[in-house]
């Protein structure tokens, strides 16, 4: 789908200035160096522009003036893992190249998100590669603005702002929990932290696999908003063990929370996977190394960073995009932690669709 272009509006600094209460000055030196600015004056100057639509001027009046080399990339984490390999398919990309890379962390906040788009635009970037699918109204805007190639990462949708390159989480869920199914598992429990839109759409997947396959029971659902992490895991098994004794098998949003289970199974001498199978999800490489191996949701991150790369620097220099909208798939990697061979013969005969473990 193509983009959808902002016409520049009549919008001047000096109205901007006017309902903020400051000097015109004072609003061109935050538009340069936002930290020049006290916090008050800063806040009052953001809700004047965000009133007036004064970000979209902001990006013609960009579009006039010469871009620079500079590609923004927004992620939500840098501590998250899963983000490195993505960043090092992105930055061995562009290594060679003109073009250089301003990071951004977002830490999964929409509005954090919002305000480093709006700074990047002030930046004229060549293009911009931004996480996700679900930017606020402003952020949406501020993206459509910038004028320069963006493409959306990590997953896909309906309506790509640019380009866009992914998986669908839905789907890659659908079929961890499809697995399970076919391996005899009946009471698959669920297992999120911190709750992103990406793990709530892995969410939606399994509630879907388990409503198709008439198992569904909302007790086996466990969830925190906290950070992810192998600690957590233990914790919310140990909560899930609470609601739901009979468990034998547990979906693992994220890989750290699967060896967080595995550990805790580990200390309570729950056997792996004779009496909980445990599936993860981003196939992190401790998940073969781990003992038993665990069963994991491959995900396509360093080939996803390299090509979105590629597709913006196609996008800049004029060369043709031959795809705009990427689904780089996922699969399913199955090992000790979820071979077991239970009696597939009783599964209900819409649960599952495994062929080996590629999707």
């Amino acid at each position: 789908m193509g983009r959808t272009r902002i016409k520049p509006g009549k919008v001047r600094l000096t109205e901007v200035a006017e309902l903020a209460g400051v000097s015109p000055i004072t609003v061109s030196r935050f538009f340069r160096n936002p930290d020049t600015v006290s916090p008050g004056r800063r806040a009052r100057i953001e809700s004047a522009a965000k009133e007036l639509g004064y970000v979209p001027n902001l990006a013609a009046r960009a579009l006039a003036s010469q871009r620079t080399e500079v590609i923004g990339v927004l992620i939500p984490s840098l501590t998250n893992n899963v983000f490195a390999d993505l960043l090092r398919g992105i930055y061995d990309a562009f290594e060679g190249s003109r073009y250089g890379i301003q990071l951004a962390n977002t830490r999964y906040s929409v509005l954090q998100e919002e305000r480093l788009l709006q700074l990047f635009l002030m930046q004229k970037p060549a293009g911009l590669i931004v996480t996700g699918q679900d930017q606020t109204a402003e952020g949406r805007t501020v993206i459509e603005a910038a004028d320069c190639p963006v493409v959306q990462i990590m997953e896909l949708g309906a309506d790509p702002i640019d380009m866009m390159i992914g998986f669908s989480h839905v789907d890659a869920c659908y079929a961890a929990i499809s697995h399970l199914l076919g391996q005899g598992c009946r009471r698959i429990g669920f297992i999120g932290a911190r709750m992103d839109p990406r793990v709530q759409r892995r969410l939606q997947g399994y509630q879907k696999a388990m409503k198709d396959a008439a198992l569904f029971d909302p007790r086996l659902i466990v969830t925190a908003p906290v950070p992810t992490s192998a600690t957590m895991g233990g914790s919310l098994f140990s909560d899930l063990l609470l609601k739901a004794p009979d468990l034998d098998a547990v979906f693992c949003a994220n890989d750290d929370l699967a060896l967080g289970v595995l550990f805790e199974c580990q200390r309570r001498h729950i056997a792996v996977p004779e009496q909980v199978a445990i599936v993860g999800f981003n196939d992190m490489e401790f998940m073969a190394a781990a003992v038993p191996s665990l069963t994991s949701v491959r995900t396509n991150r360093y080939d996803m960073g390299r090509r979105a790369a590629t597709m913006i620097m196609d996008a800049i220099e004029g060369r043709p995009v031959a795809q705009r909208v990427v689904d780089l798939g996922f699969e399913v990697i199955q090992r000790e932690s979820s071979t077991l061979q239970r009696a597939a013969a009783t599964l209900p005969p819409q649960a599952g669709r495994i062929s080996g473990t590629k999707w």
